[in-house]
């Protein structure tokens, strides 16, 4: 049991999946938490759980955020909180289906939570956390932000949003006192798969990582610095490649003229 505290947590959909499991490692960490999740009833017994095996105080926020006045209602809380010391935007839905076989209402719902709820909710944070000089924001997307083809183009939409938002706000935020990271988890066993429409066991095993090992990889990413986590990469090379490249090319993108091939092609036709 840690008797320190470091400040007090927020973790949205902390219910169940990867949301308890973060709320079990940072409440043993010495965080005090506030959990976010619509399912009332699991989030006080993991609250009363927690409160006992670590002596943490634990409150519940119960909220459906899917709903304007409850996102509200949690806002409000971040900014008020002059404790809050971490936010942890985990909640978010995915889907599987192909594109043009996906519900067009569903895939909204989706943007809805996965980006205008994850913004809302950073933007009430963070500039609490710029005046107090120090805080940290966790961003939960998936490896499905720099792998699009991977699952539904819309889900992978939203999730490359989540790290893009990250990144801009790493560069922003630099010089503030504030860590921002960004966790690019792969196929997770959650009830994420099967309210997506495809159960986790239809999965190949050797590619499904548990909730609680996924969670321990990330905290022990953050622990090391990372600003992105992908906990299944077996060679952090490989992402930092990745960014080099990018972070190249990001410095000729923009010209005045166009790049030379489609000049002589112009000149041609």
């Amino acid at each position: 049991m840690t008797t320190t505290s470091k400040g007090t947590a927020l973790i949205t959909g902390a219910s169940s999946g990867i949301g308890a499991v973060y709320a079990d490692r940072l409440a043993r960490r010495g965080f005090d938490l506030i959990l976010v999740a619509r399912n009332g009833e699991r989030l006080r017994k993991l609250a009363d759980r927690l409160a006992g095996e670590t002596g943490r105080k634990i409150d519940v926020l119960v909220a459906d955020l899917t709903h304007r006045q409850d996102i509200a209602r949690v806002e409000a809380v971040l900014r008020a909180g002059s404790g809050i010391t971490m936010l942890v935007n985990n909640a978010g839905v995915g889907a599987t289906a192909p594109l043009l076989a996906s519900d067009i209402d569903k895939m909204d719902e989706m943007i809805a939570l996965n980006v205008n709820v994850l913004t809302r909710l950073t933007y009430a944070a963070v500039p609490g956390f710029v005046a107090r000089g120090a805080g940290t924001l966790i961003n939960i997307a998936s490896i499905v932000a720099v792998s699009p083809e991977t699952l539904n183009g819309v889900y992978g939409g939203s999730k490359a949003f989540v790290l893009a938002l990250s990144q801009s706000l790493q560069h922003e935020l630099a010089d503030k006192g504030v860590r921002v990271q960004a966790v690019l988890p792969g196929a997770t066993a959650t009830e994420f798969w099967g309210i997506a429409g495809l159960p986790v066991q239809h999965l190949p095993s050797e590619i499904v990582m548990t909730a609680e090992n996924m969670v321990d990889a990330a905290l022990a990413g953050l622990d090391q610095g990372e600003r992105v986590t992908i906990p299944a990469l077996p060679d952090q090379a490989e992402w930092d490649a990745f960014e080099a490249a990018r972070r190249a090319m990001s410095g000729r993108l923009s010209s005045t003229t166009p790049a030379q091939r489609y000049r002589t092609a112009a000149a041609q036709a």
